[in-house]
């Protein structure tokens, strides 16, 4: 099957955006947290890929073309938020402090369970960056000596677990302001995070990818220092 499939550029992609449809029509069907399209897609794409014994550098042939996608992706996040300048302006010390703490104290939890559970170097760092976006945290990753695919997992998983508890989390703290709601999920859960904020309304989409961007470059600086502190 992987000699057949070699020759066929296009089979990551094809199965990529098939798994993606087929979860999303699921997820019209029966709109419950854990049925995330990009959760039930990989879910499928791996299923079909052990059944039909196909390893993973013949799948991801095709499908790296996604992962080229992941930068411009991510710049198009900023037209929602040139859209709500006036808020960000408004609120520009409030957005600066909270994304500054909630870098901080998420880069921490994750030295002090790596330190608890006493989890390897390596290891350590494929966690630090896994609540900043795919193409910035591979980046950070390979700089400070992670391993780039268990990062890539992580901060996937991330995405996911965050993008599902948002609404319950909201609801249980009783967190109704759009603008805290978006740098909630842009600072927790990166892009799929803010895939959710757009549910909720254009200012929680602009906030989100605000986020994103500032998360992203606080993580590039503070992730260096601590692990020259720790290690």
């Amino acid at each position: 099957m992987n000699n057949l499939l070699i020759e066929t550029t296009y089979f990551g992609i094809v199965l990529s955006l098939s798994t993606y449809w087929l979860a999303v029509q699921i997820r019209k069907r029966w709109s419950y947290p854990i049925f995330n399209p990009l959760l039930m897609s990989a879910l499928f794409s791996i299923m079909i890929l052990y059944v039909l014994n196909i390893d993973f550098q013949t799948y991801n042939q095709g499908a790296q073309m996604i992962t080229y996608l992941l930068t411009p992706a991510t710049v198009c996040l900023a037209i929602p938020l040139y859209k709500q300048t006036q808020i960000l302006m408004k609120h520009f010390s409030a957005i600066l402090i909270s994304l500054l703490c909630g870098c901080f104290m998420g880069l921490i939890s994750i030295v002090i369970l790596c330190f608890l559970l006493k989890a390897s170097e390596t290891l350590l760092c494929s966690l630090m960056p896994k609540s900043i976006t795919t193409a910035i945290a591979i980046g950070v990753s390979e700089l400070i000596g992670g391993q780039s695919t268990i990062t890539v997992g992580v901060v996937i998983l991330t995405g996911i677990f965050g993008a599902m508890i948002a609404k319950s989390i909201f609801k249980i703290f009783h967190i109704h302001h759009p603008v805290a709601r978006g740098l909630a999920l842009g600072n927790s859960a990166h892009a799929i995070g803010t895939a959710k904020a757009i549910e909720f309304g254009e200012i929680e989409a602009a906030m989100s990818s605000l986020s994103i961007v500032i998360s992203g470059v606080l993580t590039v600086f503070l992730v260096p220092m601590i692990i020259q502190l720790i290690v």
